[in-house]
């Protein structure tokens, strides 16, 4: 995926892995084969160290992210009011390149400079000696070139990659040119090459000092106010040796003003700080949520969709759902992942937050995979924990609340809720009735007979297609539901000959193999079937385009590509936009919805190499 970077790239631009991509952390590997080797001969534990820095400030900037995104999705009060797009994730998805380049300098440093020396795990005048450093020469040094840095010739070639993001996130504040960074490290380095110099480094002056880079630089990226009143009331001269992220959110949106590393001090001195930054930090500490108009209760679906949470991996979350080789190499890690967030979690929480005109949705996930629902000894705690959600969101006055399966029985059993509860299963037959070639005549039905099953097989008999079902109790079960003028056009055969299948998960392996070749798949459930044939087409499940106006849309639903979003949820969200008054839980007009949501901008797929829609 190609980066935005600099508006006119200068010279070391790029790093020096970028070829490597999502591999690049084999350049760590002699690093960390050493390490373990010296451990194991010499008993050296400090290059061991080094690689356990490098895990620990990976998992730290994660914490932060999570966090981050957590507060956002929630509504939580931010201080820039705007979304982040896909651009600014692919932009910012090498933040971990000054990890890899931090650890390649320590490690080198130690293999070259201190040899088999041992380094001291404390000195109280080393810590001194690193915090009067920073706050004279590197808080100076900092403010001047980054100064330079914001002139139009350095602006343009470098630090203009940095400011593409005006919304920023924790890691924003690592997101630089190879050779900006450079330049970082040699003035963040002078306290600890200082302290070495002067034989007063230790282990924890090394660890606590780039441990407090990483936490002051993702505070002040984070786009929400963390920093209480009563911090600065305490000690006023605080305000000029901490900065908060509303002071630095101006320098995001201004440019020009507070150019400060960590201690705004120098801004004070110089005359360039932003005078809205008080008034800012005031607005900013208000702990106000925004309440959203609509709900989508979701669970997770195959065991690597935990990674398409965006309050995850953004790497991650903003592709679709492959089968990435590191996926593979990450199944242990993603066991128990997996294991914790479903054992640990028994109530549902917000994981995304999106916009749509003037309606406001949050996302909730209910943490079970879908083979959970078919687990007798789960069914009443899913139930109890999607009822507590639903009682929940009708206190809050939620106008609407999309289910990702069947709601009858709640509304049966709560007939005053004033949220209504869409199951967005009207949206999703339409759209594979809508699929499906213009001047077809006969399409084969394999699969487990669901209510969108229901709803398709119907429009396409009663519109004189001939629906040919394979097996005698799908076809006793779905001609329940047919009226008798159209029971004709429901075919129990034996053959394989139509070119157009209607798909659900019961679809085997076999009974793909027998299919003709340039036959379309066209799945009328959440998951997609194996691709097997490559002499085949294969339509995504059902889902649609979302309006060009959406935003805050930085990752992906699972298998869908980017900016496209399952049917159910575009049901829910449809249902809401228009305001209609009662609960839409079984399948009565889906006509009316597929209408209302071509009106509101969703847009259906475009079919696989065939070129139509």
């Amino acid at each position: 995926m190609p980066k935005r970077m600099a508006s006119r790239p200068g010279l070391l631009t790029d790093w020096p892995w970028t070829p490597l991509g999502s591999f690049k952390y084999l350049v760590l590997a002699p690093l960390v084969i050493d390490s373990i080797y010296s451990f194991a001969t010499t008993r050296d534990y400090e290059k061991l160290l080094i690689v356990a820095m490098t895990v620990w400030r990976i998992v730290h900037s994660q914490v932060w992210i999570s966090f981050s995104r957590y507060r956002s999705a929630k509504g939580t009060k931010r201080i820039v009011n705007k979304s982040i797009e896909f651009d600014q994730v692919d932009r910012e998805r090498s933040w971990d390149d000054q990890v890899v380049f931090n650890t390649l300098i320590l490690y080198l440093t130690k293999v070259f400079v201190t040899r088999t020396n041992t380094i001291p795990f404390w000195r109280t005048d080393g810590m001194i000696l690193v915090a009067f450093l920073h706050a004279g020469p590197v808080e100076f040094i900092y403010y001047w070139f980054h100064r330079a840095l914001h002139h139009h010739f350095l602006y343009s070639r470098y630090h203009s990659h940095h400011h593409s993001s005006i919304v920023t996130e924790p890691i924003t504040s690592v997101v630089h040119p190879f050779a900006e960074h450079i330049g970082y490290t040699l003035i963040l380095m002078i306290p600890l090459v200082t302290t070495l110099l002067c034989g007063t480094v230790s282990v924890v002056s090394v660890v606590l000092y780039i441990t407090y880079i990483d936490f002051m630089n993702n505070l002040g990226h984070c786009n929400f106010e963390l920093i209480p009143k009563s911090f600065f009331s305490i000690f006023p001269p605080l305000k000029f040796l901490c900065y908060t992220p509303s002071f630095h959110s101006l320098h995001h949106t201004q440019f020009r003003t507070n150019y400060s590393l960590f201690m705004p001090m120098y801004d004070y001195i110089y005359g360039t700080n932003d005078k809205c930054s008080d008034s800012l930090y005031e607005t900013s500490l208000d702990p106000e949520e925004e309440k959203p108009d609509a709900i989508y209760l979701t669970h997770l679906t195959s065991l690597d969709s935990i990674y398409h949470l965006r309050l995850g991996f953004a790497s991650l979350s903003s592709h679709p759902l492959s089968s990435r080789c590191y996926l593979f190499l990450m199944r242990p890690f993603t066991l128990i992942l997996s294991f914790l967030l479903t054992s640990l979690s028994s109530r549902t929480f917000v994981f995304e937050r999106n916009r749509f005109r003037d309606l406001t949705l949050h996302s909730h996930l209910l943490p079970k995979f879908s083979s959970h629902y078919m687990s007798q000894r789960n069914k009443e705690r899913i139930n109890n924990i999607i009822e507590a959600a639903i009682l929940d969101a009708d206190k809050k006055g939620v106008r609407g609340e999309e289910l990702n399966g069947y709601g009858e029985m709640y509304v049966r059993k709560h007939p005053k809720l004033k949220i209504r509860i869409v199951d967005g299963s009207s949206l999703a037959a339409e759209v594979v009735v809508h699929s499906i070639p213009v001047g077809t005549r006969e399409v084969l039905f394999r699969g487990q007979i669901t209510k969108v099953a229901r709803a398709v097989v119907f429009s396409l008999c009663q519109n004189g297609i001939k629906v040919m079902v394979l097996r005698e109790e799908e076809h006793s079960t779905l001609a329940r539901f047919l009226r008798d003028d159209c029971k004709e056009n429901l075919v129990l055969t034996t053959n394989y000959f139509p070119t157009i299948w209607l798909v659900g998960d019961e679809l085997s392996k076999e009974e793909q193999k027998k299919a003709r070749k340039r036959t379309l798949f066209l799945p009328f459930t959440q998951f997609p079937p194996t691709q097997l044939r490559k002499d085949c087409f294969y339509h995504t499940t059902p889902a649609m385009n979302i309006p060009d106006s959406a935003q805050n849309i930085d990752s992906c639903e699972n298998w869908l590509g980017r900016r496209v979003m399952s049917a159910w949820r575009v049901g829910g969200i449809v249902h809401a936009l228009e305001g209609w008054e009662e609960h839409d839980v079984s399948i009565v007009n889906p006509l009316r919805v597929w209408e209302a949501a071509l009106r509101n901008g969703f847009k259906p797929l475009l079919l696989p190499s065939l070129g139509i829609q």
